[in-house]
């Protein structure tokens, strides 16, 4: 009975430490994946009554393809504005902040310099494409009385 007991005991505790590991691994892949510069290739707001029904598409236009969010491994970011006219595109503004990510639960928390923190959940996440959801989202678009659902979409 002792040895079984034993038994049970090293494989719950191989197995605690296995699990971990792995969080760590898929946590480390995923920074890795995350950092460097991003730049929006559309934001979407979706219907919260079926998840599906696209309700308005915002792809960027002018200088506002140049506008540049960047994170690194440090959990620093940045997001760069781009202004002007034409081929006359200026940086007009630049934020500074912190990020957190949750790999496990694709939960990611954006504080920048001025304390405003921006909550997302990563939907997708690969070397080209960064999909983040608003949470808790940005309202009821469509006059539906549910909240809609708000994405942005990055390409590298």
């Amino acid at each position: 009975m002792k040895k079984q007991l034993l038994l049970f005991a090293f494989s719950a505790l191989a197995l605690t430490s296995l699990t971990s590991c792995e969080d760590d691994d898929v946590q480390a892949y995923d920074l890795d994946t995350l950092q460097g510069e991003w730049k929006v290739s559309k934001k979407e707001i979706i219907s919260g009554k079926d998840g599906k029904t696209v309700l308005n598409t915002d792809i960027p236009a002018g200088c506002e393809l140049k506008n540049v969010t960047s994170f690194s491994t440090d959990y620093s970011t940045s997001y760069t504005y781009y202004g002007g006219v034409g081929a006359n595109c200026q940086i007009s503004a630049q934020e500074q902040g912190k990020y957190t990510y949750d790999a496990e639960a694709k939960d990611m928390v954006i504080t920048y310099d001025d304390n405003i923190k921006v909550k997302y959940k990563v939907i997708i996440l690969s070397s080209s494409e960064l999909k983040l959801m608003d949470v808790p989202g940005g309202g009821d678009y469509n006059g539906d009385t549910i909240n809609d659902l708000y994405y942005t979409t990055f390409k590298r």
